[in-house]
């Protein structure tokens, strides 16, 4: 069983470089579109722009409680956004995102 999940893994990682790999050289809006809402359900999507919205909104120092209650979502869910804020350092590799999407 062992084998069977490491040839699995293997497969999805090349899948995900091959993923990777198209995403870098795209550069067309619409085609990117295109891939994520075939790749991503509804709402997949939706959670994503939550995800963003909320390191916008951390990096704007508002508490995970407004953050919360703004967006209308769980305290669950926006803790488990501030962790990975911390542990990915959200601010270097998303640096203005609230300007971007104008939070």
């Amino acid at each position: 069983m062992a084998k069977q999940d490491s040839h699995s893994n293997s497969h999805s990682n090349k899948a995900y470089d091959y993923l990777l790999a198209l995403l870098a050289q795209t550069n067309d809006k619409a085609h990117l579109s295109e891939i994520l809402k075939a790749l991503l359900t509804e709402k997949e999507q939706a959670e994503l722009g939550n995800r963003l919205t909320i390191f916008a909104l951390l990096q704007q120092e508002v508490t995970q409680r407004e953050i919360s209650a703004q967006l209308g979502v769980g305290i669950a869910t926006v803790s488990r956004g501030a962790k990975v804020f911390h542990q990915h350092q959200i601010d270097e590799l998303l640096p203005d995102i609230g300007d971007k999407i104008n939070i």
